[in-house]
């Protein structure tokens, strides 16, 4: 895809059926605000372009999978409130979910993702 815009979408997990709700946060301020403020998330958040995240202020374990310019995914981790991870220079693109949502969706490093996105709702 080329220019990102902030959305929503869905995920596809290369080998699932199941497609996982997405928002996109493209613009600098919904990147900023990333899942801060928020109890949870129902699917996932796709920030882009973004190479690392940090979880100071959040409130709930989230899971993270750092993504490369095609949507293969690079790493994943699961971090608690409070914790900044060391950025990952090939990544393009963070995905953020609840914590323990990506192991359930097969997430692991080599995997391809693809991204729909909802035309209509894009802005």
């Amino acid at each position: 895809m080329g220019t990102w815009r902030n959305g929503t979408g869905q995920l596809t997990v290369a080998g699932q059926d199941v497609p996982v709700a997405l928002e996109i946060a493209a613009s600098y301020g919904t990147r900023r605000r990333g899942l801060l403020g928020r109890d949870g998330i129902a699917g996932a958040l796709l920030i882009t372009p973004c190479n690392s995240v940090h979880t100071f202020r959040m409130r709930f374990t989230i899971d993270v999978a750092y993504l490369d310019k095609e949507l293969k995914v690079i790493d994943v981790h699961t971090l608690k409130p409070g914790r900044l991870p060391l950025p990952r220079w090939r990544a393009r693109h963070v995905l953020e979910a609840e914590g323990g949502a990506m192991e359930r969706w097969g997430l692991r490093p080599g995997v391809r993702l693809s991204v729909s996105v909802d035309a209509e709702r894009a802005t």
